[in-house]
């Protein structure tokens, strides 16, 4: 009976013999702790030189002047020259018109108010002489906008829109816009200066042939058929009367 408390790889060891304990002893981990020597000024400056100033900063330095060299400027000369924008770069938003009439497409739903995101959006509405909702103040506080388009995108009358105009940089840190900053003139509505919008919201080219027909125009489907078959069959009707009446003439001729 062996006395005291051993682990049981030296139990095993004891046991089995010297050549197990050897082999018990090789597998345990040693620790080797190794100073490393301080670097004087001259290591620490070559050092410094391979790590910042390697060959990446020479092929840097030679691709400028190459094309400093060849004098083909491409920097755009703004005010005076500006790059073109996608039609759906999201911009300064604009409120648009009826192309035909010039009244405005805004019927104040109020989708854009409750969907903004910033909640920098505020519309008051009411009823005007006519019994019909207008849209009497309409603003948003460019200074909370995001510019993420969910206005435009939740429009059911492609009303509020995305511009063009983005040089909205402004003194002081709450900028509003107000309706009649945003409106389109009418003058140019009327003109014919203004186009359909194909931005952010607005309809697709192919979205007659991509979207559902309507129940109702089902029904006008099955109604046209129906009126198709029904003056078939008043056509064959006439055509089979018409020949009977031939028939019955040759006979009375005899």
């Amino acid at each position: 009976m062996l006395e005291g408390v051993v682990s049981l790889g030296a139990f095993k060891c004891f046991y089995y013999g010297d050549s197990c304990f050897r082999r018990w002893k090789l597998s345990q981990y040693i620790k080797i702790f190794e100073k490393t020597p301080p670097l004087t000024q001259a290591q620490k400056f070559v050092r410094f030189w391979n790590r910042a100033l390697k060959g990446e900063l020479f092929v840097g330095l030679w691709l400028v002047f190459k094309e400093l060299c060849r004098a083909q400027i491409h920097t755009v000369q703004y005010p005076l020259e500006k790059l073109p924008l996608s039609p759906r770069y999201r911009a300064v938003h604009e409120l648009k018109r009826l192309l035909d009439s010039g009244n405005e497409r805004c019927i104040g739903c109020g989708l854009c108010e409750k969907i903004c995101v910033a909640n920098c959006i505020r519309m008051e509405t009411g009823y005007g002489a006519d019994k019909r909702k207008v849209v009497f103040e309409y603003s948003i506080n460019f200074g909370r906008c995001i510019y993420c388009g969910l206005c435009a995108e939740v429009c059911p009358e492609l009303a509020i829109v995305h511009g063009n105009r983005y040089e909205n940089a402004s003194e002081q840190r709450a900028s509003f816009a107000l309706k009649n900053d945003m409106l389109t003139p009418i003058d140019r509505v009327l003109s014919g200066n203004d186009c359909e919008f194909d931005g952010v919201g607005s309809v697709s080219v192919d979205a007659d042939k991509r979207i559902k027909a309507t129940p109702l125009k089902y029904l006008e489907k099955v109604e046209n058929a129906e009126s198709k078959v029904e003056s078939q069959g008043a056509e064959s009707k006439e055509n089979t009367e018409f020949k009977q009446a031939e028939k019955t003439q040759k006979m009375e001729a005899k």
